[in-house]
């Protein structure tokens, strides 16, 4: 007799109500440990001087602000024209398992912590904000473009022979027809760059966010909006002034700018030092026994309250992106928001999405004083931005696929587009979900207790083990979030938001 394996049973399909429940009842328990105390004695005061300020920027030194824009340009194509090499090479390999880990690895550490900790190595200098950028862009380009490179068409690599080397095979079929996506994406990486150049402004790095920072600090209310208003006037019209047949004169450029710019001596031995330093203490002793305590500690004391804080915050932050998204999509669907209404939306979600989250936050806090509430706006608005623009793309083609006597206005937005979409909405957020996690680490650094808080507190106090293992443990809850996003996903049976491929839509549509 002949007997069957019966076929596997397929897993139980999570249905968006359940996921909208366990979500939903995961902001509220956010809600009763958040920190949404405001600190400020009088923050009305210091909103009418910062509008004050924004309203007639200084821009009394237009020497020191143009050199500023100009490092900043220079760290972000430096930096991610840096990342895109070394991507490029390594997702030759990106099938190895190890190679890959490596890869997941770097892109999950944020660019600021990636400052702090190469401060330490190559000072405050031009190579220190060059690595903080190529480092963790180098781990994104590899994945996207090993998926570009796959997704190619394979009738190129058949009509060769049989005994074509690999490399051969790679150079002379997949990459000729994948080779317009990749530089498309890494144009969209340029914008990216330019503002995690911006904001390493924030620890030290000459660009316009020390010259934000430091006004802000100082109350010249005015000079800060001069270095935003600069920054917007790079950052919204990218698509115009950085094209790829222009890439390498901004390179030869920006090389030659940071090469000029002055960096201080580490001397000698920085690195050994940092490996050295690096190295647990109880280790570095030989007291191997003291090795359980010192991590136990460093856990309880520090890890385990910065994870938690990070995930009240991140909750909140994902809430908050969700809700922008639902309520700004429509804002430039023309048939809901007629076209001038349309056009006024794509500007507020662009200059929304445009400034880096961190600065943003940082902005609020000035008003807010130190507590969530200026990390959970500042992540919910930019994020919510991105979700709600790509969202109404979508929103915008689908309207001419709908019949004639359909709905306008919010009729429209509630009844026909947002049903339709729910699929790519719960998508989008998901996926932005291990990206607000990742930066609601690395806002600790404005105060926050989060994981970056105690990181910052590790660096300041040259205890280097202590901030490598922080990392580590940021490292792994922000995989572990991605993990847990795409198995809902797979149970909600959604399919790939997109983003990769939606992503230098959005930067030319800016």
């Amino acid at each position: 007799m002949r007997f069957t394996r019966p076929e596997p049973k397929p897993n139980r399909r999570l249905r968006a109500g359940q996921v909208l429940a366990g979500f939903g009842i995961a902001t509220l328990i956010a809600l009763i440990f958040a920190d949404l105390d405001l600190a400020r004695p009088d923050p009305w005061l210091t909103l009418r001087r910062i509008g004050a300020g924004l309203a007639a920027p200084d821009f009394g030194n237009p020497a020191a602000l143009a050199y500023a824009a100009a490092l900043t340009v220079a760290f972000a194509v430096c930096g991610v024209f840096a990342g895109a090499l070394a991507g490029f090479v390594l997702c030759l390999g990106y099938g190895f398992a190890p190679l890959r880990g490596f890869c997941i690895l770097i892109r999950s550490v944020h660019e600021l912590f990636w400052a702090l900790l190469l401060l330490g190595i190559t000072g405050l200098g031009p190579l220190t904000g060059v690595l903080a950028i190529a480092l963790p862009y180098a781990g994104i380009f590899a994945k996207v473009f090993a998926e570009y490179l796959a997704e190619a068409d394979p009738a190129a690599t058949r009509a060769l022979p049989r005994r074509t080397p690999p490399l051969s095979r790679l150079l002379w079929s997949r990459l000729p027809l994948a080779l317009s996506e990749l530089g498309a994406y890494t144009l969209y990486r340029l914008e990216c760059g330019l503002r995690s150049s911006a904001v390493l402004g924030f620890v030290g790095l000459p660009t316009l966010g020390y010259l934000l920072e430091t006004d802000f600090r100082q109350a010249q209310y005015g000079a800060a909006a001069a270095a935003l208003a600069v920054y917007l006037a790079l950052i919204l019209p990218i698509r115009y002034w950085m094209r790829l047949r222009l890439a390498p004169l901004w390179l030869v450029a920006g090389a030659w700018l940071l090469a000029r710019h002055p960096a201080p001596p580490m001397g000698d031995g920085a690195l050994l030092r940092f490996l050295s330093d690096a190295v647990p203490a109880p280790l570095r002793m030989g007291d191997w026994a003291s090795l359980w305590p010192w991590l136990s500690r460093l856990l309880g004391e520090q890890a385990l309250p910065g994870v938690a804080a990070t995930l009240v915050l991140s909750q909140l932050a994902l809430a908050l992106a969700a809700a922008v998204a639902v309520a700004g999509f429509p804002l430039i669907v023309r048939r809901v928001a007629g076209r001038a209404g349309a056009l006024l939306g794509h500007l507020s979600l662009v200059l929304s999405r445009s400034i880096p989250d961190y600065m943003l936050a940082f902005l609020i806090l000035q008003v807010t004083g130190p507590s969530m509430i200026p990390a959970i706006l500042a992540l919910g608005l930019h994020n919510g931005a991105i979700i709600a623009h790509l969202m109404g793309r979508q929103g915008d083609a689908l309207t001419a696929r709908l019949r004639p006597d359909a709905p306008r206005g919010l009729r429209l937005a509630a009844w026909e587009l947002l049903p339709r979409m729910s699929g790519n909405f719960f998508a989008l957020c998901l996926y932005r979900w291990e990206i607000i996690v990742r930066d609601s680490a690395i806002l600790g650094l404005l105060g926050i207790a989060t994981l970056g808080f105690y990181v910052d507190a590790a660096v300041q106090e040259l205890r280097t083990d202590r901030a490598v293992m922080l990392l580590v443990v940021s490292a792994l809850l922000t995989l572990g979030i991605d993990a847990f996003s795409g198995w809902i996903r797979s149970r909600m049976r959604l399919s790939a938001p997109g983003m990769r491929r939606a992503e230098p839509e959005t930067a030319e549509a800016a």
